[in-house]
């Protein structure tokens, strides 16, 4: 009701501390996810067009390409590849598409777009950039494509942040 003692008794002053300010985020909004292999992997939000689920048999194979390829997928009117990011980046284990849905995280730069397939997403978080370090203990075929990596001291676990530029423009695909 709003002409209720109880609507209009609190004027900030007597509210919990948790709505008083609204926490502002500190750096930049990356996604996490897991490749076929294990390793946890980022993005940064600003280059993602869109994350998708989508059933293996609307990822269409295509013959006598990279075998880094699943194929191609619509994605409201426009045709994508798909990507397996996990052996893109070196990894020995192939991405299982014996699943109900594949996660596919759409990144775009410039008027290219292409689909890359992760094992699982874990979410959205806001990362400090200011902490990124240079990667350490990188294989070499992953050297190119990492911007650093930030480290969890409490687990002693790395989490390493991916470039999508270059690995858009990779001359990886022509292989």
């Amino acid at each position: 009701m709003i002409g209720s003692p109880d609507f209009l008794a609190g004027r900030g002053q007597d509210q919990a501390p948790e709505l008083q300010q609204l926490e502002s985020p500190e750096g930049e909004l990356h996604l996490r996810f897991f490749v076929a292999s294990g390793d946890e992997f980022a993005l940064p939000a600003s280059g993602i067009r869109e994350v998708i689920s989508a059933p293996p048999d609307r990822i269409t194979p295509i013959p006598n390409v990279s075998p880094l390829l699943l194929g191609t997928l619509n994605i409201r009117g426009r045709v994508i590849w798909v990507a397996d990011l996990g052996q893109f980046l070196g990894g020995a284990i192939p991405l299982s598409t014996d699943r109900a849905e594949i996660s596919v995280i759409a990144v775009e730069d410039q008027d290219m777009m292409l689909g890359l397939a992760v094992e699982r997403i874990v979410g959205m978080d806001w990362l400090d950039i200011d902490e990124i370090q240079m990667p350490t203990n990188v294989p070499d075929g992953m050297a190119p494509f990492l911007r650093g990596e930030w480290f969890a001291k409490e687990n002693n676990q790395s989490l390493r942040l991916l470039d999508q530029v270059a690995i858009l423009r990779s001359a990886r695909w022509a292989a």
